[in-house]
């Protein structure tokens, strides 16, 4: 079976790179909002750095932020908390390594970071003790330092594709739009990558992904990696990579009204397949997503799907959120957002959750956020849990 599904991989990444050989659009970006360059890219929009111009003259490229979540809730299980809060500090940049000014330019980017807990329980898993079925904040665990990007990142047929192929964070790629990372935008992971259905590998973990325009509106992006990577242990999972042969796949189909708006004029189809995670101790599973964000003036309405046969991730094998995220509300850099989830957990979970993201100052954000879970489906003593949360970032 080895060599079988050697070849399957194998044929895997060569379909995706004959798909992505042929291309009509200008130079796109397929990372999310929260990936390197494009997290780099927003934050420096509206202000002058005279030492980051002067490395960016140079090629290179570099932030510092620290990110801090608090929630509380109306009520927990017994034993368990009804508050938490975690911290994170980051260092993340890239360097513009190979063929800088021309087209097809490469660079190395990387991203590590410490995250650690502030209360016996993290943000991460704070959810769970409420007696929801859910992930809040997912970055911000207690796993202390760890890598969780060192790749290399090149364009192709002249800007209009990208490779990357190194250590990664899949869900830069994978069923992204312009509301999903939790330091910007929604915190709950149901209005967020895979809306709580998608089987996950851990960040830093080791494989290649490829997107492409095919033509000046559709696009195709696929990527494989390692299902059992540790990100403090990150350099084992280029060894899992080729020994222990567990894989996550995904391939995407997806139109845009322009480049400049991959991540919030979209429309996609996501396929996935992830092998049984032994790290994780996560089942085999596969599944879909459809994501359709449209940008009205300021509003982004949305409306997302998962699907996962299994449901190995959380339990949850159906999963939709709809909302919207209105930009400029107060000030320019301001952002509000609210949705709701229904997740089938064998019974009905419903999530809200409405947040207001105030960038006081161009180093300073801050974000008040308030969820409520309805039949919360592991506390059915419950009939709703409020749950209080304001997140602040530092950025340099």
């Amino acid at each position: 079976m080895g060599f079988f599904k050697h070849q399957i991989i194998a044929s895997y990444c060569c379909i995706s790179l004959c798909f992505f050989s042929a291309s009509y659009a200008k130079e796109a970006n397929f990372g999310g909002p929260g990936a390197v360059e494009n997290r780099i890219s927003s934050d420096n929009a509206d202000r002058t750095e005279p030492l980051k111009e002067s490395l960016a003259a140079k090629g290179v490229d570099i932030a510092f932020d620290y990110s801090s979540v608090g929630v509380a809730a109306s009520n927990a299980l017994q034993g368990s908390d009804k508050q938490a809060a975690s911290g994170m500090l980051r260092f993340y940049g890239s360097w513009l390594a190979y063929n800088r000014n021309e087209n097809n330019i490469g660079a190395l980017v990387w991203k590590v970071e410490h995250r650690h807990s502030y209360t016996d329980s993290s943000v991460k898993n704070f959810e769970f003790g409420t007696g929801g079925l859910g992930l809040i904040a997912p970055p911000f665990s207690d796993e202390k330092g760890r890598l969780t990007n060192l790749y290399w990142r090149q364009k192709l047929s002249e800007g209009k594709g990208t490779l990357i192929a190194g250590f990664m964070d899949v869900t830069d790629y994978v069923d992204v739009y312009a509301a999903a990372s939790p330091w910007t935008g929604f915190m709950n992971l149901a209005f967020s990558t895979g809306t709580n259905t998608i089987a996950l590998p851990n960040d830093a973990t080791f494989g290649l992904a490829l997107g492409h325009m095919l033509t000046e509106n559709f696009f195709m992006i696929a990527g494989i990696s390692d299902i059992e990577a540790d990100p403090t242990e990150p350099f084992k999972s280029a060894d899992n990579f080729f020994s222990k042969s567990h894989y996550f796949k995904s391939i995407e189909f997806g139109w845009t009204s322009s480049q400049e708006q991959i991540y919030s004029d979209n429309i996609h189809l996501t396929l996935w397949d992830s092998d049984q995670s032994d790290f994780l101790n996560q089942a085999e599973d596969k599944g879909f997503n459809i994501s359709v964000s449209k940008m009205m003036g300021r509003w982004m309405p949305f409306l997302r799907y998962g699907y996962a046969h299994e449901g190995s991730l959380l339990g949850i094998t159906e999963s939709l959120s709809t909302g919207f995220s209105y930009y400029g509300l107060g000030a320019a850099d301001n952002n509000f957002g609210f949705a709701v989830n229904w997740a089938d957990t064998g019974s009905n979970q419903y999530t809200f959750e409405m947040f207001y993201l105030m960038k006081l100052t161009p180093y300073f954000e801050l974000t008040p956020d308030i969820q409520l879970i309805q039949e919360p489906a592991l506390n059915p003593d419950e009939n709703q849990i409020w749950i209080a949360g304001l997140r602040a970032r530092l950025l340099w």
